[in-house]
């Protein structure tokens, strides 16, 4: 995507705010006009005031200046107010759409890119580009008709003057087009390392506990300077560049300036002429360099802007779970029975398969446990279900119907999740359950809650389902945020629930009271459970022994206990201290 195709894109974004913007363009208009009124007005205040002592331009001139001068005024107020606006709602329109692309865009996606890096293209690519939107106005139009306003004021004083000056310029403008790729190259790098810093500062607070158990506060705080100090230098070399422009464009006009004060000065000594045309041409002049600073100055921006603006378009671009789902079967809500056929499973970049020809059966109501050892594929099968990942080979069933053909939004709406990571948000209690059905009433909010034995402790809480949980729920306990976990699943009222472990990490009353929340939940639903404590899947109807992505035994507890296998020797380890090493000898 070239330069071109990122800025023409950026404007597109202006629909629906042609009206301010052709508003702004008339008050930049008007303070191009303005400004070059100043330089006009220099001919009669030296030839008719100063050489000529006309009094009665005494009177008038300053009341002109003046007016002048708010006319300017109001032009740049309209102005500045109107690009603001446009540009505050560019940038939360895009902001917008680029959080909502990052929610749909695939898990592998999400799995290659650091959160940090992703909040630092929301907030600061975007704050980037929406720059760009005044200084195309406010720089490059006003400036632009500023300058060309400046150069009519000296035609008309004098075009032989006004041709000599436009020698110069064309040296100007290949020093900004030269400036202007080096801002773009370093903001580039800036822009990277400010997602590489806001990555380490999300990851330490996030896990601050785990920081200050381990002492860890110096070693975290020396990697958040390499990421700090990269930005910096980047930002310094921005800067070292940007500076660089105002005093070689200064050089530049000042040569320019000296050549026409020679010329110009000999044409007033020879009276060819007069004094207050030469100031006005001159005044028009040193005023036409200030825009092409200023314009050195936009070029920076809006370089910044094109930068953040291929970053933000390259996420924009990529094809989001929902392009991709070629799902066109709407999921009838019933009890689903569940069928994996042949499954082989392969990450990105990996050569050793993570499951490898998984053949499954699950009849509907059925209670299924996974169990193996850390790597054995457990969590990878259970995602395949929602379709975060997709087979690399065979198929999954749900009441003989391939997952692949059923849309993506019905297939989710049939599933809830329970993990031993609970995922709460720092809202109410009553917006945590409800994230389960958006639109249940406060009713049947409660009511989920008690059969998720949460009630008794909401109903303590001063604020009851208002009470605010902070990030992640850290103002509760691990037992009662699993119990409001269980309850938005319970609100949701899925046919199909997968547990992942969700009383793992719980004390002994906790998990009691998570235990007869999860029993309600239970009930006439086809569940997957991913269980690392076997105690806690004793009474599933099978258990499905997992190692290195293939299934081993499959069986009820008291079935694999009397096979004398993985399952056995996995059991007698957590129970009867007998050494991992002969698990699978």
């Amino acid at each position: 995507m070239s330069s071109l195709d990122v800025f023409l894109r950026i404007l597109k974004y202006l629909r629906g705010y042609y009206g301010r913007l052709f508003a702004a363009l008339v008050c930049a208009t008007g303070v191009a006009g303005t400004t070059a009124a100043y330089a006009w007005l220099m001919q009669p205040v030296m030839d008719d005031l100063f050489i000529a002592k006309d009094q009665a331009l005494l009177v008038v001139l300053p009341i002109v200046i003046m007016g002048v001068a708010a006319c300017k005024g109001l032009f740049s107020y309209g102005q500045a107010y109107l690009m603001s606006y446009v540009g505050h709602q560019l940038v939360a329109g895009v902001r917008h759409q680029l959080f909502g692309q990052f929610l749909r865009l695939p898990m592998p996606f999400h799995q290659a890119n650091t959160s940090g890096r992703l909040l630092a293209r929301v907030v600061n690519d975007v704050n980037e580009m929406g720059n760009a939107i005044p200084s195309v106005v406010k720089d490059l139009f006003q400036q632009g008709l500023t300058f060309v306003a400046m150069l009519g004021v000296a035609f008309y004083q004098n075009w032989k003057l006004a041709i000599l000056v436009l020698l110069v310029f064309p040296f100007s403008g290949v020093a900004i087009i030269r400036i202007g790729k080096r801002i773009r190259k370093f903001s580039t790098k800036g822009q990277e390392s400010m997602g590489d810093m806001a990555s380490s500062v999300s990851e330490a607070l996030k896990g601050i506990r785990i920081v200050k158990a381990y002492g860890a506060e110096k070693l975290e705080g020396e990697r958040f300077s390499k990421s700090n100090h990269a930005f910096m230098r980047a930002n310094i070399k921005s800067a070292q560049v940007s500076a660089l422009a105002s005093p070689l464009l200064e050089i530049i006009g000042v040569a320019g300036i000296a050549v026409i004060i020679w010329y110009g000065g000999s044409l007033v000594i020879e009276n060819q002429m007069k004094p207050g045309e030469f100031f006005s041409f001159l005044l028009a002049l040193g005023m036409a360099y200030a825009p092409v600073r200023k314009l050195a100055g936009a070029n920076g921006a809006i370089q910044r802007a094109l930068a953040a603006g291929y970053r933000i378009f390259d996420m924009l671009d990529r094809r989001n779970e929902y392009e991709q789902d070629r799902g066109h079967i709407v999921l009838p809500k019933v009890a689903h029975s569940l069928e994996f056929q042949n499954v082989t499973f392969c990450y990105e970049g990996s050569e050793r398969p993570a499951l490898s020809n998984i053949d499954l059966a699950i009849r509907a109501g059925e209670i299924i446990a996974f169990v193996g050892r850390s790597g054995s594929g457990k969590s990878t099968l259970i995602s395949l279900v929602s379709r975060f990942y997709h087979p690399t080979d065979g198929i999954i069933l749900i009441d003989g119907q391939d997952i692949q053909e059923v849309t993506l939004e019905s297939l989710r709406s049939h599933i809830a999740i329970v993990s031993q990571d609970t995922v709460l948000f720092d809202e109410t209690i009553l917006a945590n359950i409800q994230y389960g059905r958006v639109d249940a009433s406060e009713t049947e909010v409660i009511e989920a809650a008690k059969a998720a034995h949460a009630w008794e402790f909401i109903e303590q809480l001063p604020d009851g389902l208002n009470t605010l949980i902070g990030e992640n729920g850290v103002k509760l306990s691990g037992g009662q945020r699993q119990r409001l976990a269980i309850a938005r699943a319970i609100l949701r009222d899925p046919p199909l629930l997968i547990l992942d472990e969700a009383t793992s990490s719980l004390d002994t009353e906790s998990e009691r009271m998570v235990q007869a929340a999860l029993t309600v939940l239970l009930k006439n639903r086809t569940t997957l459970v991913i269980a690392h404590r076997l105690s806690t899947v004793q009474h599933a109807n099978r258990i499905v022994v997992l190692n290195e992505g293939r299934i081993l035994e499959i069986g009820s507890h008291t079935e694999l206990i009397g096979r004398n296998g993985v399952y056995k020797r996995l059991y007698q380890t957590q129970f009867h201290d007998v050494p991992m090493e002969s698990l699978l000898s």
